[in-house]
């Protein structure tokens, strides 16, 4: 009886998150079923004209998928270079330590910071960095935003890493050792392999915290409506737009 009603509970848990999944899906479409008939999908993709005064109502997204996907492909490679030293560090060379121990907090730390306080640091710290160094005369733009938001996903990408790198069995390791295999060979050929799929999976995670991302962005991206030509130029994402138009 009791195992019947602990299942039940479990089946209606689970359908409840796929029947919420399928309502967002459902109000999504629903509601841009009408700017789809009017514009085709194809079209609302690919043209970069956005005015929405009712006298031109011009609603393309192209210039925004290409700001989203700029901004956020340049924020991880900025955060592949960080995080996943951060992660040998604390699942590999100093696993189970005080000092590991230590970092964890700090990164954990990092990863519960609101994105307004991100933004404000972004602009007050970041953007005047980027005037100096001359890369944007106003220090706005895909460049400043990225960094920024690189920032905020490194926490999540080199915490999961690094979980999963401590997770690697350790007498696959033990084994190559014993063979003479030297510390960077044991992680080039044993944890890094073990826990690929992990490391992958924490890289998705934060690439679609960097997709999603609004406020910092929306504070430092410059929210022109063009197709950004380069990191100095500005530009906007689909999530800054929906900030500033329906915000």
């Amino acid at each position: 009886m009791k195992d019947n009603l602990f299942k039940a509970i479990l089946f209606t848990a689970a359908a409840s998150v796929l029947l919420l999944t399928a309502g967002i899906i459902y109000a999504l479409v629903g509601s841009a079923s009408e700017a789809f008939r009017e514009y085709g999908f194809l079209g609302f993709i690919t043209n970069s004209e956005w005015d929405p005064r009712p006298a031109t109502e011009e609603y393309g997204a192209f210039s925004f998928v290409v700001g989203t996907l700029f901004t956020a492909s340049f924020a991880l490679l900025i955060c592949l270079l960080f995080s996943l030293p951060v992660a040998l560090f604390t699942g590999e060379y100093f696993k189970g330590t005080k000092i590991s121990s230590f970092v964890s907090s700090v990164v954990n730390l990092l990863a519960g910071i609101p994105s307004i306080v991100y933004g404000l640091w972004g602009f007050y710290a970041i953007r005047p960095l980027v005037v100096d160094l001359g890369i944007n005369s106003q220090g706005f733009g895909v460049f400043t935003a990225s960094v920024v938001l690189a920032i905020m996903i490194i926490p999540y990408a080199s915490s999961l890493s690094g979980e999963f790198l401590s997770m690697v069995p350790n007498n696959l390791k033990e084994g190559a050792y014993s063979m003479g295999a030297t510390r960077m060979e044991v992680i080039q050929h044993i944890s890094l392999p073990t826990a690929g799929s992990g490391i992958v999976a924490a890289y998705i995670l934060a690439l679609g915290r960097a997709l999603g991302e609004t406020m910092a962005v929306t504070m430092l991206i410059g929210n022109t409506n063009h197709v950004p030509k380069g990191l100095a130029d500005t530009g906007n994402t689909m999530a800054s737009i929906i900030a500033n138009q329906f915000g």
